[in-house]
């Protein structure tokens, strides 16, 4: 369903919005997410189960509310991006970018030429409400989508700012877990060599103007994340959720 993007619009004007990751690949659960007042529902398309016509059906329950359908994609390829794009996604996020030829190959998939080197079908995509709006699909297709690129690695923080330069580039997002993974500190958040590579992504984002994001870990709340400049804040997991929520109710029944 083609629509204008106000995720990205309130971006733009120097808004923080707030969404979640959508691990469950369930319609249902993904409308409940939207309908609850998520600005962004984040399909996970990279770890969680699903091909494209489940997120097809996800995106479909999103789109049914205000909140912005998004998907990550498994892998940086221009595949990938081609089959999110045509189903109508309104952001796309894309994991483990090291450098800013890796972010700039990533929006090249997700423009028409000559800007880019995406396939074209756009008169029979759901993207363009199957060729009713075809022309001002094609006109503001590239403005619309955000892109989101993340850094999960000691190679892609020394080049945040390069990265986060690359036009298309919407949102630079930090992914906790893998990037303390890969210094070899998995899950010590207060590591210094795992506190000093985000300070160097937070730096090197903000001086090329654009958008930081990230979700919570043990030190970062979304509350301190906002306060660190973070505006694209994705807080926390449905699966997260239900689980914990399920635990804390099982842990107060008596017995």
């Amino acid at each position: 369903m083609w629509r204008p993007n106000g995720v990205k619009a309130r971006l733009k004007a120097g808004e923080a919005v707030y969404g979640l990751f959508h691990g469950f690949a369930s319609p249902l659960v993904a409308e409940l997410l939207g309908l609850v007042g998520y600005d962004f529902v984040l399909i996970d398309g990279e770890h969680g189960p699903g091909d494209v016509m489940t997120h097809l059906a996800q995106v479909q329950a999103v789109q049914a509310t205000p909140a912005m359908a998004m998907l990550r994609v498994a892998v940086n390829e221009p595949t990938q991006f081609k089959r999110a794009l045509d189903i109508g996604v309104e952001g796309v996020m894309v994991p483990n970018v090291t450098s800013a030829l890796e972010a700039a190959a990533a929006v090249e998939s997700c423009r028409y030429p000559n800007g880019g080197k995406r396939g074209f079908a756009a008169p029979i995509l759901r993207a363009a409400n199957f060729g009713l709006v075809t022309a001002e699909y094609i006109a503001r297709a590239a403005d619309e989508l955000l892109i989101a690129v993340q850094i999960e690695t000691l190679a892609g923080a020394s080049r945040a700012a390069e990265i986060a330069a690359v036009d298309g580039v919407d949102v630079v997002f930090i992914g906790p877990n893998d990037l303390s993974g890969d210094l070899g500190v998995l899950g010590q958040f207060d590591h210094p060599d795992y506190v000093k590579a985000v300070a160097a992504i937070e730096a090197g984002v903000k001086s090329a103007g654009k958008v930081l994001g990230c979700l919570p870990y043990p030190g970062a709340d979304p509350v301190e994340l906002h306060r660190r400049g973070h505006r694209f804040i994705c807080s926390g997991a449905d699966v997260a959720l239900l689980r914990d929520a399920a635990l804390a109710q099982l842990r107060s029944l008596p017995r």
